[in-house]
Parts: C-alpha cells; structure tokens; sequence
C-alpha cells in the first residue's frame, strides 16, 4: 500500500487523523473539497480500522494493533478560524495494554560487545568496515559536557584530553560513533581537511579550525570527522550499522529523507527519555546553531492523505496507519537564521537561558533535515501548521 502518511503535494490536505495513544483520543480534519458539512462525514470502526465515508468516497484506515475506535464517539468541533475550509470532529479510542511496548531500532541501541557488525555508507551501500568484534561498546558523556566542566571547575580542565577508543572499542556519542582505523580504512574512506568557523578567523579568540572530513571513496558523502590519526567519527546519519551475515545489502538503505527522519525521530526520543528533556539545538560541527526542536508528545499515530487521493471516479481511497513504525514524534521547530522578530526572540531566549541539548550533525545533514520537516508540514492542514511562533511537524519513527 503506498505510504500516504507524510507525501509532499501541492493539493490541500483531504484527510488528516492523529491518535493520541496515552490520552485515548484523536483528531480528525476533513477539508471542505473533501466534505461541506459534518453531516457529510461518517466514522465507523471495523476489525483494527476506521472507515470514513465521505460524499468523495470511503477512506479505509488500518490502526496498529491493539487500538480500536470507540463507535459513535466522533463529533465535530469547532474549526476557529478554519471554519471555512476544514471540519473538526474529535473521537475516543481503546488501546489494549501491551508489555511489548514499540522499541526504537537506533544503531545506539543494537550495538553490542563481542557481536560482528559491518559498517555501510548508507548513500550507496558500500560496505565501509567489515567485520568489526568490539570488545567494549561505551557511552561517551552526553552532548556539552566539557562546556559544565569549565562553568563547575576554577582551574583549567582536568578532563581536557581527549575520550579516544582502544583498537577494539565503539565509543557512543549522542550523534555519533568513535572507532579505530583498521588496514581496510585506505580502501573505502578518504580524507580531506576543510575549515570550520572561517568566518570568526579575524577574531583571535576565535582562530579557525581545520576539521580532517572523511567521505566514502564510492559516492564522496562525508561520513564524519578523522578526530586523530587512528579514530574515526562517523555520524549515525551518514551509516547503516549491520550484523555481518553473507553479502547481503544493509536493510536500512531507505530513501534518504526517510532513512534521515526515521533515525533523528530515535535518536531525539533516545535522548528525551535518557535525560528528561524536551528541548534540543540541532548545532553544526563549529558549535553554531542551526535549528530549535521542541519535542511536545511521543505517542502520535498519524496519516495525511491529500484531498486528490480520497475517492475520485468511484474508487476508494486507502491509506494504512500500519507503517513499519506508525508512532511518530511531534515537534515545533523554528529555524535559527530566521529573520522574523517573533523567531530572533525565541532563538534570544534559548541562547541566554541555555536551552536545548545540543545535537550535533554536519551542516548538510542539518539543511536535509530541516527540508523533511518543512516536507512534513506542508502535508498537514493550515490549521495545524503553526502554533504561537513555532512551526510545526511529525517525524517517524
């Protein structure tokens, strides 16, 4: 069944739901092109589905299993402002408890000491590292920690060298892994050194740093950084992490932008569980800021179907709520080079208040993200898009 949840288009939005498993609830909005009264819009629940009958046509909607609608408990809401062009209906659902809770499939989470694992470029597939044995897998402290250290510390940084892996370990940082070179590096990787932060070379406090990037020597998609002459730092962004088994293909070389929203939605979700936060600064390699996420629920199930897809020449529409991972995260986001007041003012009070864990990713991993945010909201109803001065949108996971 094609995947409908998150398609770009340029037709208004004919159907949107977002179920809400905690509070047992959800939002329906059917767009005026679709249905011109609440009269006209019919909700009934079927094994594991909802089906919404509208004057275009039926929508068949398969729910993730142990959630069914609650019958005759859709009503319309008032719309506000969006009165004219979408209709409102809220409704209840049950969701049966379940101990085999969803569990994200991050590559921070799969890895394990003394398993195989090989290391691909997820642009082409090329294996990168074969056969990797760690003999230990460790956290590294999260995000800016040296920063804590130097506010709690009245004499210099008695943790300032570097946390560097042994020749058999995988060092885990928040967006990234830290392991030694081995003799097959020369094959698959190159290296090349560029500048970061050229524009503050004229302050002296501020000199220029040179950063050894290093890109698959198949298709030159930087990986990550060479952070000495033995350690390589490879973002999770950039890499699929496999066991080792034959010659198969890795199974996470996805379409980029799903493959990218899919692993920032786990790893966000990750780090929100681990550390009790909701706020996070998406930063380049050279510490600036690039974009301000607010994780606000983690529970969502969603599906936007555009108005061209809900019936039409007396066929039925269907989109599945039964993804690979129907949960998704549900963020507001505001880009930081944003020239508007409202925007400078919450970036202002982020930067003075130190709000948001940093999350750290190479700048066109940034502007790849912050396109399959803005792809995201420009699939849900205008009256979704923003709130207060955010804007607003899903990531899978």
């Amino acid at each position: 069944m094609a995947d409908l949840e998150f398609t770009s288009q340029t037709h208004g939005v004919g159907v949107f739901i977002e179920l809400r498993k905690r509070l047992q609830s959800g939002l329906l909005i059917v767009g005026k092109d679709v249905a011109r009264s609440p009269a006209d819009v019919v909700v009934t629940g079927g094994d594991s589905s909802l089906l919404i009958r509208t004057p275009r046509g039926e929508l068949s909607l398969t729910l993730p299993a142990g959630v069914t609608f609650e019958q005759g408990s859709c009503i319309p809401t008032p719309a506000g402002e969006s009165c004219r062009e979408e209709l409102h209906f809220r409704l209840r659902i049950s969701v049966a408890r379940r101990t085999d809770e969803e569990t994200s499939d991050s590559v921070m989470e799969t890895l394990r000491a003394k398993e195989t694992y090989c290391f691909c470029c997820q642009g082409c597939t090329t294996r990168l590292l074969e056969d990797r044995v760690f003999k230990r897998v460790l956290p590294l402290p999260n995000g800016n920690w040296n920063a804590i250290v130097d506010d709690w510390c009245c004499h210099p940084d008695p943790f300032a060298k570097k946390l560097l892996p042994r020749t058999e370990d995988c060092l885990l940082g928040d967006t990234f892994l830290l392991l030694s070179r081995d003799s097959s590096c020369g094959q698959t990787l190159t290296e090349e050194v560029s500048p970061v932060g050229s524009e503050d070379s004229q302050d002296p406090k501020k000199p220029c740093r040179r950063l050894a990037l290093v890109s698959c020597k198949s298709c030159s998609s930087v990986l990550g950084e060479a952070v000495a002459p033995e350690t390589l730092k490879l973002y999770i962004t950039q890499v699929v992490v496999e066991p080792a088994v034959g010659d198969r293909q890795p199974e996470a070389s996805l379409n980029r932008p799903l493959f990218l929203e899919r692993v920032i939605a786990a790893r966000l979700l990750g780090l929100s569980n681990s550390m009790s936060t909701f706020h996070f600064s998406v930063q380049t390699p050279d510490g600036k800021a690039f974009l301000l996420l607010w994780l606000l629920n983690s529970d969502s199930i969603v599906a936007s179907v555009p108005e061209t897809c809900v019936g039409g020449e007396g066929s039925i529409g269907s989109s599945s709520l039964q993804t690979p991972s129907s949960r998704a995260l549900k963020l507001l986001y505001t880009v930081c080079s944003d020239t508007g007041i409202q925007q400078r003012d919450i970036v202002t009070s982020w930067e003075v208040n130190a709000i948001g864990h940093p999350v750290v990713l190479p700048l066109k991993v940034c502007e790849e993200l912050l396109q399959v945010m803005d792809d995201s909201k420009s699939t849900l109803p205008a009256s979704m898009r923003c709130m207060r001065s955010y804007e607003v949108a899903y990531l899978r996971l």
